[in-house]
């Protein structure tokens, strides 16, 4: 296991909160876009996260009013039309390799999303386990707008899971904006909050799970995202071999302990 409280990346923010790291990413006059060096920079953080004794749950920020305005127009957009086909494939397996990086980092990921979320920022949401938003939050999948498919970054499989099948293909071929109102209807946003608030109570909820039995949370995460390709029986049995596994942890006795003294468990991820 290693420590990251002491990350200092090149090309997003990071600080810790406690056991809760959150990320924002710079250049907030720019809306917070994307570079080659920031995608693969996250990947690998989310890579190592899976390994981070001191790291429960991330949230990942606005920042300067805005979530994240995709891939920047000239520092990405531009240098892609003059790739070959086999430098392309390099780029995009790299962006799908951040979001599995994200799927299998082991911790809770919280978006806390105001004002622009928009190409690989709205991925970047829907690729979190639980997302804020501001009733200001603008979401948007626009990738047919610059003349590329919508599944981008697997947004044909997860975006379908989290709104439905109609809804998701009504965003991924219009590109259009979901507001606020209509991502929370749809299951997009688990809540609205209002921009002074967001972030605050972002951490107060992620601040919760990292009281909480971290170990198992992290199997929530896997049996999540695992089961999305099981059929009932095999979840079932998949499900009953990782509680049993939780059924060990120290934490699971704590709990029984603290129940029979009428007391709050304290648990502490082992």
């Amino acid at each position: 296991m290693s420590k990251m409280a002491n990350l200092k990346p090149k090309n997003f923010n990071w600080r810790m909160q406690g056991s809760v790291a959150v990320i924002t990413l710079s250049r907030p006059e720019r809306k917070n876009p994307l570079t080659f060096e920031s995608y693969a920079e996250l990947r690998d953080t989310f890579r190592d996260l899976i390994y981070a004794e001191d790291v429960d749950v991330v949230v990942f920020a606005s920042n300067g009013g805005n979530f994240c305005s995709g891939g920047d127009v000239h520092e990405i957009i531009g240098p892609l039309v003059k790739m070959d086909m086999k430098e392309l494939l390099a780029f995009t397996r790299m962006t799908g390799d951040f979001v599995k990086a994200m799927i299998n980092c082991g911790k809770p990921v919280i978006s806390a999303v105001d004002g622009i979320c928009v190409g690989a920022g709205a991925i970047i949401a829907m690729a979190s386990d639980i997302r804020f938003a501001t009733p200001e939050a603008r979401t948007a999948f626009l990738f047919t707008k610059v003349g590329l498919a919508g599944c981008d970054m697997g947004a044909c499989a997860m975006l379908p899971r989290i709104i439905g099948q109609g809804r998701a293909a009504e965003l991924l071929y219009s590109g259009r904006t979901m507001s606020a109102i209509e991502g929370e209807r749809w299951g997009f946003y688990n809540r609205l909050i209002e921009a002074d608030a967001l972030l605050e109570d972002a951490l107060e909820f992620a601040q919760k799970l990292a009281k909480g039995p971290t170990f198992a949370h992290g199997i929530t995460k896997t049996q999540l995202n695992a089961e999305w390709s099981m059929g009932l029986e095999q979840a079932i049995e998949a499900e009953a071999q990782a509680q049993a596994i939780c059924m060990q942890t120290r934490d699971f006795e704590r709990a029984y302990h603290a129940f029979v003294a009428k007391k709050t468990p304290v648990f502490e991820g082992d």
